[in-house]
């Protein structure tokens, strides 16, 4: 499934278990010998939700949360009839989100999902600065001075504004160098923006343990959030990305939520069958 391009391997394990989750990830999201995708993504039981979302990066690393998963495991759920409600609650190590389905002809097609507070205290993303808050802050990398701003959605994220396009930088050569700077102790996604009015933005993500990737969740909250907080876009901000464009919404109140619009779609359906 995937949401703007951004695609993982989903797995049923409402009544299964698999016993090496971040072996799976690495094996299944090879894009040459396994299935394909930017990581793996668990359907579990939940004893403080309606289901538990289990995120893994395609280098095996487990991932707090991803915006654009949460859509896809909210609309596996209906579509398999593992639940009708089209309001659904869904954990992801510890954290609880709620999506709103929008269904068309019984199947779910996208989600307006809660993504919760961002925390822009820098302690908590985390990211080495001697200030609270790493808001329009430098940051030296590979030689060239940059102004990031920091936010976490449930995962670190250092947002770079730009003047030209994210698709003429080189994001093979700059990405590993931001994912693995010092100042962020458990590393951190990157995405280059340029703000193209008020209303729009254009993204691109570098993402942890995954790379290059077609769209982000969460990293489209936190340059709707960064871009919001800096003055340069208002409340509602519409993010363009590789695969696609997700509709953001935040009042400007850090105690309140931010909201993700987007779509959630089905790629193929198969089994998998054990090495053994």
């Amino acid at each position: 499934m995937h949401g703007c391009g951004n695609d993982y391997v989903y797995i049923d394990c409402t009544e299964n278990r698999i016993e090496n989750e971040e072996a799976a990830a690495i094996r299944l999201s090879d894009r040459h010998f396994g299935i394909g995708g930017d990581g793996m993504i668990l359907i579990k039981k939940s004893d403080i939700a309606d289901f538990e979302m289990a995120m893994f990066n395609a280098d095996g690393s487990r991932g707090a949360m991803c915006g654009n998963g949460i859509r896809c495991v909210a609309k596996f759920v209906f579509d398999h009839k593992l639940t009708d409600k089209t309001s659904i609650a869904i954990e992801s190590m510890g954290a609880i989100k709620y999506i709103d389905l929008e269904v068309e002809n019984g199947k779910a097609i996208g989600a307006k999902v809660d993504m919760g507070k961002p925390n822009l205290k820098a302690s908590d993303i985390p990211v080495l600065t001697e200030n609270e808050k790493a808001v329009n802050e430098p940051i030296s990398v590979d030689g060239k001075e940059y102004k990031m701003t920091c936010v976490s959605m449930g995962n670190p994220h250092a947002v770079i504004f730009i003047d030209k396009s994210p698709k003429k930088i080189e994001l093979e050569k700059i990405g590993p160098k931001f994912e693995n700077n010092p100042v962020f102790p458990d590393r951190t996604n990157t995405e280059f923006i340029k703000v193209i009015d008020r209303k729009n933005l254009e993204m691109r993500v570098w993402e942890r343990g995954s790379g290059e990737t077609l769209a982000c969740g969460t990293g489209a909250c936190a340059s709707a959030v960064a871009a919001i907080i800096n003055g340069y876009c208002d409340n509602e901000v519409t993010v363009h990305l590789l695969g696609g464009d997700l509709k953001i919404s935040w009042s400007g109140n850090e105690n309140e939520s931010v909201f993700m619009t987007g779509p959630a779609v089905t790629v193929f359906e198969g089994e998998i069958q054990s090495e053994e």
